[in-house]
């Protein structure tokens, strides 16, 4: 099956609800999934200990009880990009202990989820983005489209740099951010869609998270077994 880097036209457009959602419906079908999160910022601070909540998400519906440091290698308190965050932090993101955390997983697993920061052009460290990590990686590109107005420059933007740098895309999904629907809301799917080859694997309606995992797994598993093309994304 195939591995994905899960990237976003910008931050706080759905990615980790896209890769929760993936991972229960993926988990439902008897699947084995893996999940890594190179590097999160905006961790609260416990018990001495960075938080990654969004890790902790993706682990909690792939049923994964690893241990944090292996979820999420690169933990850093200011939401910021993780290169200049680690930098405040005085830490230096290695990609090589990164690779070594995927290839140790997938060896493990069916599928792989990697969920990035932010966009494909985030620097983890230096001018190395997570679009040069996902081709070490030799993972598709999966782009959560965030709906909302400026959505279609960005979302053809993404697309144009994955292509320019031959990675290969395995697709979009629309998530849609926010309980009411404005105008570009209204039409982002449709003429998105008329705008580039790349498919659509499916539509996310407003959705949120309760906190419970277990309580929102059979939900989320459903809503995107019926929402999302699971066969043409993975198969």
């Amino acid at each position: 099956m195939r591995h994905l880097l899960i990237t976003g036209t910008d931050t706080g457009v759905g990615k980790t609800l896209v890769g929760c959602g993936l991972a229960a419906a993926l988990t439902e079908r008897g699947k084995s999934v893996g999940v890594l999160k190179p590097a999160e910022t905006g961790c609260a601070l416990q018990d001495g200990e960075f938080v990654p909540e969004d890790a902790l998400r993706l682990a909690a519906f792939a049923r994964s009880s690893l241990p944090v440091a292996e979820l999420c290698p690169y933990r850093f308190a200011p939401p910021l990009a993780p290169s200049v965050a680690a930098d405040m932090a005085g830490v230096q993101i290695d990609p090589q202990r990164i690779r070594a955390l995927f290839h140790q997983r997938r060896a493990q697993h069916d599928v792989m989820l990697v969920e990035g920061a932010g966009g494909l052009l985030v620097p983890l460290v230096g001018r190395y983005s997570f679009a040069d990590l996902a081709r070490e990686l030799e993972v598709a590109v999966l782009l959560v489209v965030g709906s909302k107005l400026g959505a279609l420059n960005h979302a053809l933007l993404t697309l144009h740099c994955a292509r320019a740098m031959r990675l290969p895309v395995a697709g979009y999904i629309v998530n849609h951010p926010f309980a009411t629907a404005d105008l570009a809301m209204q039409t982002n799917v449709r003429t998105l869609a008329g705008l580039t080859d790349v498919p659509c694997r499916g539509v996310i309606p407003f959705t949120t998270l309760s906190g419970a995992p277990e309580q929102d797994r059979p939900r989320l598993a459903a809503l995107f077994a019926a929402a999302v093309d699971l066969d043409g994304l993975f198969e």
